[in-house]
This record gives C-alpha cells, structure tokens and sequence, in this order.
C-alpha cells in the first residue's frame, strides 16, 4: 500500500471510531471523560488525517 492510501484508510477508521463513540456515548459519562466529546475530537483527527490522505494522493 501506498503511503497516501495508508493515512486515507487510517483517517477514515479513525472518523468512524470517534463517530461511534459520539453516537453510542451520548448518555454516558466515566469519571474522567465523556465518551461523546472524545468521539467529536476522533472525528476532527480523522477527518484532518483523511484530507491529508486525500492532499497526498492527489499531489503524487
């Protein structure tokens, strides 16, 4: 695999982990996070990793 496909595959797990926890862990709270807002910022990692993934392959 390509190094570009690598962070577009790996983006993509990544924005649909924290979008899992963020749907599933609305109304649950652990003493020291809150599973929804760990999810969003899955979501914005994966989505910044995704449009490099995406910036990569388009270059090369």
């Amino acid at each position: 695999m390509t190094s570009a496909r690598k962070t577009l595959i790996t983006g993509l797990a990544t924005f649909v982990a924290g979008l899992a926890l963020w749907l599933f862990g609305l109304d649950v709270e652990i003493f020291i996070f809150t599973p929804s807002k760990l999810g969003v910022v899955l979501m914005v990692v994966g989505g910044l990793e995704t449009l490099y993934g995406v910036h990569k392959a388009v270059r090369d």
